[in-house]
């Protein structure tokens, strides 16, 4: 299962023809349609579409509480102006209505082509049966995942099962991720117990460790939001027991673990990816060193063609390590695939060629590098670039 795994959640989806075809909005709420514990991240983008105006607005006013969230795909309702934050407040409003809970307490994600004016009037007519439709059970969250894709080809769902808490969640995102935010859609819901300012800070760290070091294209997106709420009703980490997720410690390893697995989701989706990589960087100056050369041997465009063609060319990784702007000296450097090590002291090192052609050929890939200089270790997932990603882009998409 994935957001109805934990209790307290309902979950449903339904039609309004936003999408040519299949169910394009997707609705969560409290099973007992009460506020709860909200944290959320949005994007960086300054361009923020309608939506994450709109969210910020309604969580800042609430002090961190909400009730629901309605998701849209087909549509991003980015770069509208003002008719564009007037729908999403309108969507809000009419979802409220149905659930019988404030406006303020609705939050919005929405996802698809950029410029285009919502169409609110076949969402709004839409929401009085997909409302009515909220049930608790695996199919209907399975539903409520399957109506946010866009160029997704799998659903994404992962759940955390603890001994006192549950972490589920859901997710959509092929193309235009990049670090910094999350950039994609993401919500979560835990029956954990966490007050709204602990929550945000384990969102915060869960998602700084797992989607905000995975890059596709480099790309962030106008739209991106991770939400995730906290319904309490598993009793774990109450005020009176001072337990497990009061001050979200306890939350922290499942909302990573779910945060980690839809991460890994996306990039095996990522569109025309035909491989799934990660580098590891070892050896660095601190974290940030170790994390700022991960990112640039992620985001070039070289590494990435040459594990499109299963290439081992370790001199384009060695480049982009000494250019990312962190200490560093290729004679220390060594640079490994699978394991086996290729590059050892800034030059050519003897391996088994056969073997580690077998592991470039494969679909998963980690790239491991270690810059011998101090303890610093990071890494960042990504993906190679195809031609099937450009045929995707080359048009409106």
């Amino acid at each position: 299962m994935s957001v109805t795994a934990a209790r307290g959640f309902v979950a449903s989806a339904g039609r309004a023809g936003i999408k040519a075809s299949g169910d394009d909005i997707a609705l969560l709420a409290t099973a007992g349609r009460r506020p709860v514990p909200t944290a959320a991240t949005f994007t960086s983008n300054l361009a923020a579409a309608a939506p994450v105006l709109v969210s910020r607005e309604h969580l800042e006013s609430t002090g961190g509480m909400a009730s629901a969230v309605v998701l849209t795909s087909g549509n991003a309702n980015a770069a509208t102006g003002e008719r564009g934050v007037d729908d999403a407040r309108r969507l809000c409003r009419g979802v409220a209505h149905r659930l019988g809970v404030s406006e303020e307490e609705v939050l919005v994600c929405q996802t698809g082509l950029i410029g285009i004016p919502f169409p609110l009037d076949e969402a709004d007519a839409a929401i009085p049966a997909i409302a009515g439709a909220l049930g608790g059970s695996r199919s209907d969250g399975r539903l409520a995942a399957q109506a946010i894709m866009t160029t997704d080809t799998v659903v994404k769902e992962a759940v955390y099962e603890g001994d006192e808490f549950t972490v589920g969640g859901m997710a959509k995102g092929a193309a235009m991720l990049a670090p910094n935010m999350a950039t994609m859609l993401a919500v979560l819901t835990t029956d954990g117990v966490c007050e709204p300012g602990a929550l945000q800070d384990t969102l915060w760290r869960a998602v700084d460790r797992t989607f905000n070091r995975l890059s596709v294209d480099g790309c962030t997106s106008t739209n991106d939001t991770v939400i995730l709420m906290a319904s309490g009703e598993s009793g774990a980490g109450g005020p009176a027991e001072g337990g497990p997720g009061r001050d979200g410690e306890e939350l922290y390893p499942g909302v990573e673990k779910v945060c980690g697995s839809l991460a890994r989701m996306m990039a095996d989706d990522a569109e025309g990816a035909t491989k799934t990589a990660s580098v590891v960087v070892r050896g660095a100056e601190s974290e940030a060193a170790a994390l700022a050369a991960a990112r640039k041997v992620a985001e070039s465009q070289l590494v990435k063609c040459s594990l499109n063609g299963a290439d081992p060319y370790w001199g384009r990784v060695m480049s982009e390590l000494g250019s990312a702007g962190v200490p560093f000296d290729p004679s220390l450097v060594s640079i490994s695939y699978g394991g086996v090590v290729v590059c050892r002291g800034g030059v050519a090192a003897e391996h088994d060629t056969v073997r580690v052609e077998g592991y470039m050929a494969g679909q998963h890939i980690e790239i491991g590098c270690d810059l011998a200089i101090g303890t610093g270790e990071a890494g960042m997932l990504f993906t190679d670039l195809g031609h099937g990603y450009i045929d995707e882009n080359r048009t409106t998409s």
